[in-house]
């Protein structure tokens, strides 16, 4: 058996009966269970159908979300999730150029790095160059006055925490700020660089090893296995390239307002609803968030 979900964006909760009735009938699905009125129903399926995303595309235009997956196994065990533009609404490198008066230089390196056109590693070493000197207590500045958390973490965290699984932040980004998230949103651990500071300013150079990739794909091996959680128990999102080791490995692996050329790897790609998304998806209807 499969399971269709369709979501909308919280903010406009636009979702109508309608349209979950109109395909729900066109493919044949089983029973419509409303998960949050305006927001997100599902339906069950014997087969995924042949025009999955054909749909998929026309729903875009709509603002829905649509998502088809196995219905067995849908709740998981761990949440391995990236920090910018997943956990948080920003890219805590490209604020501290910002900072640093050299934000559009920056943010440009990290939009092509994200999109894969350029190496992780190459590319944070280059961004890193270009703050060299700024002040640490820019940090603080940053996580005080800019960071914002995506919508629905919050829920998301404690709904999973709450019927047993066990969440890690793996990000690509900086301990400095994945500290932080961490605490607030109530991780279990989280991995990220280390900004190198010398007599009160950022040095400008990477403290090696860098976490890209491969070491996202890595703690995905690690803790899985220490945990004894099959790949299929685990959910991972993120947004950018370099997540899409972790998010093929998953058993669950959610683009999140990613950058084209990585939803187009993953089966799950929410580009309208928020981090609840990733509840819904799993079977949880809003009255069931902790």
């Amino acid at each position: 058996m499969f399971i269709a979900t369709l979501i909308a964006d919280p903010k406009a909760a636009n979702l109508d009966a309608a349209t979950v009735e109109a395909l729900r009938n066109a493919w044949v699905g089983g029973a419509v269970r409303w998960l949050a009125p305006g927001i997100a129903a599902e339906f069950p399926l014997e087969v995924i159908p042949e025009n999955r995303w054909q749909v998929w595309e026309s729903l875009q235009g709509l603002g829905f979300d649509l998502v088809v997956q196995r219905a067995a196994g849908r709740k998981k065990q761990m949440l391995l999730a990236d920090m910018d533009s997943t956990m948080i609404q920003q890219e805590c490198i490209d604020e501290l150029a910002d900072v640093a008066g050299v934000g559009a230089q920056v943010s440009a390196i990290t939009a092509r790095a994200m999109n894969g056109e350029l190496d992780f590693e190459g590319a944070l070493t280059e961004r890193l160059g270009l703050l060299r000197g700024l002040p640490e207590s820019v940090i603080g500045r940053v996580i005080a006055e800019r960071i914002t958390f995506m919508p629905g973490g919050h829920d998301l965290l404690r709904t999973m925490k709450a019927n047993g699984a066990y969440c890690a932040l793996v990000s690509g980004g900086f301990t400095a700020f994945t500290g932080y998230v961490s605490e607030t949103l109530g991780f279990d651990e989280n991995r990220a660089n280390v900004l190198g500071i010398e007599d009160g300013k950022l040095t400008g150079v990477p403290v090696l090893p860098i976490l890209g990739r491969e070491a996202k794909v890595q703690a995905f091996l690690e803790i899985s296995e220490r945990l004894k959680l099959e790949h299929s128990q685990v959910m991972a999102v993120g947004d950018g390239a370099n997540d899409l080791g972790m998010l093929q490995l998953a058993g669950a692996g959610v683009a999140l307002h990613a950058k084209p050329s990585v939803a187009a790897q993953c089966e799950i790609r929410i580009n309208h609803g928020d981090l609840t998304a990733l509840l819904y998806i799993q079977g949880y209807a809003v009255g069931d968030f902790a």
